[in-house]
């Protein structure tokens, strides 16, 4: 068990719980369940049993129920990709982001996308929101406009100068209407390329696939931006070179191009007292090529695969907003939600009426925004769910093997099953104990890391 020193500022409850729990007879089994989940905050309760037999035979293999479990449950990962909900399970996800992201910079024959795609155009892009009003910042040079230089964690930093002008409104209809504009965005992108390329769409389609992932991410001042990979490939995807004219210059220019055009907009009419409006992206557009590792710039496969999946795990709640729905407005007091943050969801709540299809209070928690976090185009890389698969497929193997199962064709054993919800989460005790578990896990995924660093750089330099 962890040094005691480890729970020293824990309150008593707590604290007398987490005694119980180690003092009961399933301890060790309980701890050997949150390790499998990586240290999980908030696991599912499982009740049930498996059962393997021979198909010809009739032969019992193996049975297993939980019935001699700690509590008569199996404890399995809750899954969930947020760091402010479980940080265990959003390290997995952050994992597979990155990996989804690399192959498609860097290939991957594991995931049939072949090392060919690292010759492919391809660029990080930034999509910022527009302004809805000056706020609180931190400029390369000089101070902010209300005469300060603010610290870089600053409270203060992302908030309205002057709340009472702030278009709190516009912000959360900007966010509930990101999802669209990035669809426009898109199909203006692809007609921009044929344009330049001297080409019909319809030649484009037969002459050049675009490929993209991307991620969401908020800004102190409650607006969404999205950071995309965008790539050209010939027709078949990445498996197949992109036409000769095909250049990351000329995807940059297009991506401009896109960006600016007015059909790269949507508007949103009159309703009660707000206008209409018409939303394109911000001025501040960023676009730069993507490096192979290794010359020297920043914008790296490895650095670009881990700013995506580094941002995947993060919604709204980096603003100071809450991390779940929200049933009413008291909420915000009990959980001290910031002002700025406060005056956005409330626009939500207030707006909702006005635009009844656009469901603002029930996105009020991520203030107004309600597309995917996280999305690629079909063909840019593998899938979460293939990569979620072979990590199954891993574990299943694993399990035959600790059975004895492994000489035997898995089409010869019959699998029956029957699981029941039987509840989730840790008492404050277990909550304690598993994120001090989470915390081991951690720190050996990091000396691993470290170690795989070292001798990667000792291979380059021929002194391994």
């Amino acid at each position: 068990m962890t040094d005691t020193a480890t729970f020293a500022g824990l309150d008593p409850t707590t604290l007398g719980d987490l005694l119980r729990v180690a003092g009961l007879p399933g301890f060790d089994r309980w701890q050997d369940q949150i390790k499998r989940t990586g240290g999980c905050a908030d696991p599912i309760h499982l009740r049930g049993w498996v059962l393997h037999k021979d198909k010809t035979t009739g032969e019992v293999l193996h049975r297993y129920s939980t019935e001699g479990e700690p509590g008569g449950r199996l404890r399995v990962a809750c899954g969930n990709r947020r760091a402010s909900r479980c940080p265990a399970c959003a390290w997995t996800y952050a994992g597979d982001t990155y990996h989804l992201i690399r192959a498609g910079l860097a290939g991957d024959p594991d995931k049939d996308i072949p090392a060919t795609v690292r010759d492919h155009p391809r660029v990080f892009a930034t999509f910022t929101a527009p302004s809805f009003g000056p706020v609180h910042n931190r400029p390369d040079r000089g101070v902010c406009r209300c005469g300060v230089r603010h610290a870089p964690d600053d409270p203060v930093l992302g908030t309205a100068l002057d709340p009472a002008t702030y278009d709190y409104a516009g912000a959360v209809l900007f966010n509930n209407h990101a999802g669209e504009l990035w669809m426009r965005f898109t199909n203006r992108l692809r007609r921009e390329i044929a344009k330049r390329a001297g080409l019909t769409q319809r030649e484009l389609a037969d002459a050049c696939r675009v490929s993209y992932g991307k991620v969401a991410e908020f800004q102190k001042r409650g607006a969404v931006h999205f950071h995309a990979v965008i790539r050209l490939d010939g027709p078949q995807g990445p498996e197949s070179p992109p036409p000769s004219w095909a250049s990351a210059g000329l995807l940059t220019d297009a991506i401009r191009a896109a960006v600016t055009h007015a059909y790269t907009s949507v508007s949103v009419p009159t309703a009660g007292d707000q206008p209409a409006r018409t939303f394109q992206w911000g001025r501040q557009l960023d676009v730069r090529p993507v490096k192979a590792f290794g010359d020297g710039s920043d914008i790296t496969e490895q650095a670009v695969a881990a700013y995506v999946a580094k941002y995947a795990t993060k919604a709204a709640e980096t603003t100071g907003t809450l991390d779940r729905r929200i049933g009413e407005l008291s909420e915000l007091d009990r959980h001290g939600v910031p002002d700025h943050a406060r005056r956005l969801i409330t626009a939500c709540r207030d707006l909702d009426e006005l635009y009844p299809d656009r469901r603002l209070w029930a996105w009020a928690h991520m203030l107004g925004f309600r597309g995917h976090f996280s999305s690629k185009s079909r063909r840019y890389s593998t899938t979460l769910g293939a990569l979620r698969q072979a990590r199954a497929d891993f574990r299943a193997t694993q399990e035959r093997e600790a059975l004895g199962l492994d000489d035997r064709e898995p089409e010869t054993v019959l699998i029956l099953a029957d699981w029941q919800y039987a509840g989730h989460g840790h008492t404050p005790g277990e909550s304690a104990l598993a994120a001090t578990i989470a915390r081991g896990i951690q720190a050996n995924r990091e000396t691993a890391r470290e170690a795989l660093a070292d001798r990667r750089h000792l291979d380059a330099e021929g002194e391994w």
